[in-house]
């Protein structure tokens, strides 16, 4: 009786409930946003003809004509400045600085417990508690960050940048995708977590070794930490930095919405090719440069972008070496400086018949190169042109390449974000 009494207890309440039964959802969540993360434009879902758009000049045969689509994505509108990039060197400066300091000043530069009050092993850095770098305790405690006294020059006390070393992690989706992980019964997620440390220092010396019997001192003095070059393109950075920085950036504003209580969004990245090329075409499909037409000069006589006019006069475009990241006028995207200024990294490998096999959905070729590996698997894509470079690398159509674990004062990057849902227009 008792049994029945609760049965039918139980019709009465679900049936009393708002759904009637009916499968309608989780009830009571929020309505949501996509918002635009700072200095970056959003760059609508496409299909285009990827590839050469004018003559292969040297014949290299390694970007045939192949018409792909690209999901909805946010870009960076310049490319990553030195300044933008100091911030990522003083947080792991910082990061390194706040842990010395909790083990021999004060303990209070970690957090051992969270809300709950539970434990939290390791500990993480309390960014609020401010670090008194003038106090003779604090300088103490941070000796290990400079220079030793025989290797200052004139005695400056300076930051040994070798120690800047930034430790991150991301996960291989695609081997735990591959048949072999699933029957094999991997259910440890740790198997596809990737670990990698880096040295997050640009290679200030890349404007030397890059060239032979070439005045560039004053710029390895300068170029990263100078307040005349803030705005600058940062260079000198490998692709696994650059990478590095992706992953930097995408914590740092993970940790702030959760702070805050929001919900996370996609990660920060380098663009796939394909991205970078549809971005750097502006929605003109078959023009050879971003700014559209054949021509690498507009109806005044004047180039519209920093490279290498003529047969070296290096000043005729108005730059000489790099130039301020908002220079020239941007592409109809809003894009400044896709071709020329800095070369820039993607995040695919670079394989000359990649075209003949990646998907035309998103297409994207990438290999995570061991140390081991010989240097062909090293090898990166990178677009766009730099200051030093003859025109043609500034067509949209033009791929090359460098070794992940190679830094030139020529090339440089920016970020991209891959749009959550399908469309902004979805939003309303």
């Amino acid at each position: 009786m008792k049994r029945i009494t609760a049965f039918i207890a139980a019709i009465i309440l679900f049936s009393c409930s708002k759904n009637q039964g009916e499968l309608i959802g989780v009830q009571g969540r929020e309505m949501w946003y996509q918002p635009d993360p700072y200095g970056m434009l959003y760059l609508p879902m496409g299909s285009y003809n990827m590839g050469n758009s004018d003559q292969d000049v040297p014949y290299a045969q390694t970007s045939g004509q192949r018409t792909v689509s690209v999901q909805a994505f946010y870009i960076d509108q310049t490319e990553i400045s030195n300044n933008e990039y100091r911030q990522f060197v003083y947080w792991v400066r910082d990061s390194l600085a706040r842990r010395a300091l909790a083990e021999e000043v004060d303990e209070e530069f970690v957090i051992s417990e969270n809300f709950y009050g539970e434990e939290l092993d390791p500990p993480v850095i309390d960014w609020y508690k401010k670090i008194k770098w003038e106090e003779q305790e604090v300088r103490e405690a941070l000796e290990f960050l400079y220079y030793q006294p025989s290797e200052r020059f004139y005695r400056r006390r300076e930051i040994d940048t070798r120690k800047l070393n930034y430790e991150y992690y991301w996960i291989d989706y695609k081997t735990a995708a591959l048949r072999q992980s699933r029957e094999q019964g991997l259910t440890d997620r740790s198997v596809f977590i990737k670990r990698d440390e880096v040295n997050v220092y640009p290679d200030t010396l890349a404007w030397v070794h890059d060239f032979t019997y070439s005045f560039n001192e004053p710029l390895t003095q300068n170029y990263f930490w100078h307040p005349a070059y803030d705005d600058y393109p940062v260079v000198g950075v490998t692709w696994k930095q650059a990478t590095a920085f992706s992953i930097w950036r995408t914590q740092l504003l993970s940790s702030y919405l959760l702070e805050i209580g929001s919900i996370l969004v996609n990660d920060f990245r380098l663009p796939t090719e394909s991205e970078w090329e549809y971005a750097a075409r502006g929605g003109l499909d078959l023009s050879p440069y971003p700014w559209g037409g054949p021509y690498i000069r507009n109806a005044r006589g004047c180039f519209l972008g920093n490279f290498k006019p003529l047969r070296g006069n290096y000043i005729d475009d108005g730059g000489f070496h790099t130039v301020r990241i908002d220079s020239y006028n941007p592409n109809d995207f809003g894009l400044y400086c896709m071709a020329g200024n800095a070369a820039e990294w993607t995040s695919n490998a670079f394989d000359e018949s990649a075209y003949n096999f990646a998907h035309d959905l998103n297409l994207d070729y990438s290999y995570d190169a061991n140390p081991n590996d010989p240097p062909a698997l090293k090898r990166k894509v990178i677009r766009g042109g730099s200051w030093k470079d003859v025109g043609y690398y500034l067509q949209t159509g033009t791929r090359t390449y460098e070794y992940q674990d190679t830094a030139k004062c020529y090339i440089g990057f920016r970020n991209v974000m891959t749009f959550l849902g399908r469309a902004k227009e979805d939003y309303n």
